[in-house]
């Protein structure tokens, strides 16, 4: 559509139906937020509930994101594991979101990685189409230095195995990001997507300085912490996806009542926790305080939060790293893996978690190791002045005349002046 003075651009956003998708396209739609710039979020008719709570947080964008839903094409009652759901959005999700597109007019298409069939609908429609990338710019250095043969890699299955690739440190095998047949088609479908634009980090604004309203759907925890000391509370999550061991909860438990560590947990499904008597004992106590979901942004700016115990998913990590939080990198699959590598070797602002060489279990005298290293141990200083320094340099990345501010403003250039 031709852009003029007055003319709306209409934007349509297409995102997997997870939380981790979810969130940082709208929080990108919100710093993308124009007067004349209109947005719809389309995802998976089962995601209702979840886009439907995620959207109440960005009430001031100039014009809300509108929503539209297409069938995954799975029976109601299937439990959705993100390996079938992907599966099948492979074989139905073009036909299904095509039919959303048709008869409506949108100047641009934005979608998320690992839904390789979406850029193939955009030339469809003949809709410019680009991909917020929703991790770090070293994993897809990565996975394309990988899949593309540019560098050799060493044999996958040896975990000590060490790969020297272009400006990142020396990685261990255990430090690649998990490996698909997936990341192929996404590499494929991204190779006529030009230029890569760095933006970020997509945080809410308000931890990048901005005046907001404050609307919270769990108050008791920020009340819990506004009775905390300055810097005393561990804050621990390993966000949407990951379910904690029982081995896990208990010894991170464990580890925290023998240091007298105040803390707030994220655990899901909440009922988790409530098997584990120790943690229950902590909580009666007033020690500590658990939940399902919160603010998660909100909690890592409190005052009362000393470190974060963090599964380094890419938003947990932005956020942490704005917030100026050090952390406790505990990694799991996928990406998180970079990521914990970045925040302890790179940015060094934390220590990483290991599970037992021997049984593959969580000790309670490595989590005891770790949150002594990050709060009290004699590292703690610098790291916390490391992230106080990260956190300056991100915020200015978005400040009026950052880094990222000129790229967004150069790509809503672009995405205004399609015809």
């Amino acid at each position: 559509m031709a852009s003029s003075e007055g003319q709306e651009t209409h934007v349509l956003l297409v995102s997997l139906p997870f939380q981790g998708h979810i969130n940082p396209m709208l929080k990108f739609a919100k710093h993308l937020s124009r007067p004349n710039l209109l947005f719809t979020l389309a995802t998976t008719e089962q995601a209702r509930d979840l886009v439907s709570a995620a959207t109440a947080s960005i009430e001031e964008l100039h014009n809300p994101v509108d929503l539209a839903f297409f069938s995954d094409g799975l029976p109601k009652d299937d439990p959705r594991a993100p390996s079938t759901l992907i599966e099948s959005l492979r074989k139905v999700g073009a036909t299904n979101l095509s039919k959303l597109i048709e008869g409506k007019r949108f100047s641009c298409i934005i979608s998320v990685p690992f839904a390789p069939w979406v850029p193939a609908v955009a030339s469809a429609h003949n809709i410019p189409c680009a991909i917020l990338w929703t991790q770090a710019c070293a994993v897809f250095s990565i996975y394309y230095r990988y899949y593309m043969k540019t560098n050799s890699f060493p044999d996958l299955e040896d975990l000590n195995q060490t790969v020297q690739l272009p400006a990142l440190p020396l990685l261990e095998v255990r430090d690649l990001p998990s490996f698909s047949y997936l990341v192929t088609e996404i590499l494929e479908s991204r190779s006529d997507l030009k230029p890569i634009i760095p933006i970020g980090p997509l945080v809410s604004p308000f931890l990048l300085g901005a005046n907001e309203d404050e609307t919270l759907s769990d108050k008791y925890c920020m009340e819990w912490l506004d009775k905390q000391a300055r810097s005393s509370v561990v804050y621990i999550s390993f966000g949407s996806l990951i379910k904690s061991s029982q081995n896990q909860v208990e010894s991170i438990a464990t580890a925290l009542r023998n240091r007298g560590v105040s803390f707030l947990w994220v655990i899901w499904p909440k009922e988790r926790s409530e098997n584990v008597d120790v943690l229950q004992e902590m909580v009666k106590e007033g020690q500590g305080f658990v939940i399902e979901w919160g603010p998660q942004e909100r909690i890592l700016s409190h005052v009362a939060i000393s470190c974060f115990v963090t599964h380094c998913g890419w938003n947990s990590t932005m956020e942490t790293v704005v917030a100026g939080v050090p952390v406790v990198a505990y990694p799991s699959w996928i990406d998180q893996p970079v990521n914990a590598r970045l925040l302890v070797d790179v940015f060094g602002i934390g220590v990483r978690m290991m599970n037992d060489a021997g049984d593959g279990e969580l000790k309670v005298a490595e989590v005891e190791k770790c949150i002594e290293a990050v709060t009290e141990g004699s590292t703690a200083a610098d790291m916390r002045r490391r992230a106080t320094e990260l956190k300056h340099t991100a915020i200015s990345a978005m400040a009026p005349g950052g880094s990222s501010a000129r790229n967004l403003d150069s790509f809503i250039g672009d995405i205004t002046t399609i015809t």
